[in-house]
């Protein structure tokens, strides 16, 4: 993790599906505490408890955590899942910050994800003036086929942590991610 911070990182999300709540609550406070040496934001993905214990900077939820829930009332950051427009509009609603939206490409990491076609993203970016940020099997080899879809930002896993040298990894993203967001439409323009 630090390598990838210290090559350009801008955000760090910690997505442990398979740790314990002691061991996950240690590891988040770790990345917090690397985090903040780094002046990069952390969020938490899906335990608003351990966000809290954590004092990370927030936390990620799916949009089945927000129903009957002030998450926004309790953390700094908060971003929501979303693969629809309806799912988005509820987020912005709910107070989201951000938006992840995706999956945009298939992914390894989320076997359940469905893929949105870009037709479908732009629909989003054009429901909701809240940033978003595409996730979901984003890589070196596809991220300049997000280019013109409204997209603010991207979140990659495998492309980074899955490559032999992290920090390179991030550092070619970075530069790829920036190339793709010059490329940014003017809502409800774009291109395939």
């Amino acid at each position: 993790a630090e390598e990838v911070l210290k090559n350009g990182a801008t955000f760090l999300q910690i997505r442990e599906k398979a740790l314990n709540e002691d061991d996950f609550e240690a590891e988040a406070e770790a990345l917090h505490a690397l985090c903040a040496k780094y002046r990069v934001p952390f969020v938490v993905n899906d335990s608003v408890e351990i966000a809290l214990r954590c004092n990370a900077d927030g936390v990620h939820v799916g949009q089945s955590d927000i129903k009957g829930r002030d998450i926004r009332a309790l953390i700094a950051i908060l971003g929501i899942s979303a693969g629809t427009v309806q799912e988005a509009e509820a987020a912005e609603a709910a107070g989201a910050d951000y938006i992840g939206v995706g999956a945009v490409f298939t992914t390894g990491t989320k076997k359940d994800a469905r893929s949105l076609t870009m037709e479908q993203l732009r629909a989003i970016r054009n429901a909701v003036s809240i940033p978003i940020v595409a996730i979901g099997g984003i890589n070196s080899g596809n991220i300049m086929r997000l280019s013109g879809s409204g997209v603010d930002g991207v979140a990659v896993v495998s492309a980074i942590f899955a490559a032999p040298h992290p920090g390179v990894a991030t550092a070619g993203m970075l530069k790829l991610a920036e190339e793709m967001l010059s490329a940014k439409t003017v809502r409800g323009e774009g291109n395939e």
